[in-house]
């Protein structure tokens, strides 16, 4: 049994003398909030990053979405998504949007287009698909699908920071995307969010809606709420950027290792290869236990492995549907696959510092678990 724990993720951090001498600048500023000068040179770099400046920074994920839906005034009916972070939803009902779930396609975990035209009613007026580990949504059919039936597309970008669809980073599909920088994700600013949007307009009105709605000293023009970004994660977003494909590629060969260790192994599932115009960014290793096949639970393995200080995640379990706020809504759509992922899926750890050696350990007490499956 090992002796350390090793968690489903633990975040980059940058070295320490150089956030040190970040800080450094911070305390001579003496700004550390409302617009401070580091946030002013870490929205360009991210400006130049995405190739998009049409870009605003928010306190944290949740806030940036539940803003970007308020700013562009979706309202009715929004067709999403079970199988995601309680945020996703969270976010429709603060702005009073009726959530519509459908299910999901089986390889990548993302909105199955067919069963989102089939949801459409006079009511709908957006879908907010989400690209799940960074696997990227069926985009072209949901872009066709908003296009059809005038609808706002939206995504929640939240895991899929690093991504390229084209040789391009993903945050440019659809009309916005939001991004989290969660401590939790590959890239992150402690805590923070971001918008990309494809209407230039909508910059100053996020802009009013992040600080309480104010225009001037003196003057404020609508009911804002507080969801700036401070200097210090700003500090932190800009330096983790430094180092992201650094990041990205360490992960990789950690990725590729597990995919070689467990690929054969019976009743372990990894989603097929991404097609050739995605660049993957390995934020995560999720992968499907079928319990026939490898003789034992999702849930019973998860347990199991904690007993050998492995600590994964089942993620999303259970569907959002199934929290108790959102059990009264009513469905049409059985959401046979999304039931069946949430009762599969496990993320096994993956970080920059877990060592290539801990990825075997920990695929091998894997193996060990199943054919000891008697054992307790």
């Amino acid at each position: 049994m090992a002796d350390e724990k090793i968690l489903v993720t633990r975040p980059f951090m940058p070295p320490l003398e150089e956030f040190t001498r970040g800080l450094r600048e911070i305390w001579d500023n003496q700004w550390l909030t409302n617009n401070g000068p580091v946030l002013q040179r870490y929205t360009r770099k991210l400006t130049r990053y995405f190739q998009n400046d049409n870009l605003s920074l928010f306190n944290n994920g949740t806030l940036a979405l539940q803003i970007g839906l308020q700013g562009m005034n979706i309202t009715g009916e929004v067709i999403t998504t079970p199988f995601t972070f309680v945020a996703t939803t969270h976010a429709l009902y603060w702005n009073k949007i009726r959530p519509v779930f459908v299910d999901i396609e089986p390889d990548y975990y993302t909105l199955d287009p067919q069963k989102v035209e089939q949801a459409i009613t006079p009511w709908t007026k957006a879908i907010l698909a989400v690209h799940v580990f960074g696997y990227p949504c069926k985009y072209r059919a949901l872009a066709d699908i908003a296009r059809r039936y005038n609808l706002a597309l939206i995504y929640d970008a939240a895991h899929a920071f690093g991504v390229r669809v084209n040789g391009k980073p993903i945050g440019n599909l659809g009309d916005l995307s939001m991004f989290s920088f969660h401590a939790t994700k590959l890239y992150h600013s402690l805590e923070g969010g971001m918008l990309l949007y494809k209407d230039q307009g909508l910059k100053q009105k996020f802009d009013y809606l992040r600080n309480l709605g104010f225009k001037s000293e003196t003057r404020v023009d609508m009911p804002g709420t507080n969801a700036r970004m401070n200097e210090i994660q700003a500090l932190m977003g800009e330096q983790v950027l430094e180092y992201l494909d650094e990041i990205i590629s360490r992960r990789k060969k950690l990725y590729e290792l597990y995919r070689q260790e467990l690929e054969q192994v019976p009743g372990i599932g990894f989603s097929p290869e991404l097609p050739g115009d995605v660049q993957a960014s390995y934020a995560y290793v999720p992968v499907r236990v079928d319990e026939k096949s490898f003789g034992m639970s999702r849930d019973d393995l998860y347990t199991r492995l904690k007993k050998y200080n492995v600590f994964t995640r089942r993620y999303f379990y259970p569907l959002i549907c199934d929290f108790a706020c959102y059990r009264h809504l009513s469905m049409t759509d059985p959401l046979t696959t999304a039931r069946r992922v949430a009762d599969q899926i496990l993320t096994l750890p993956i970080y920059d510092k877990l060592e290539e050696e801990d990825v075997v350990r920990i695929c091998e007490i894997i193996k060990h678990i199943q054919k000891n499956t008697d054992c307790t």
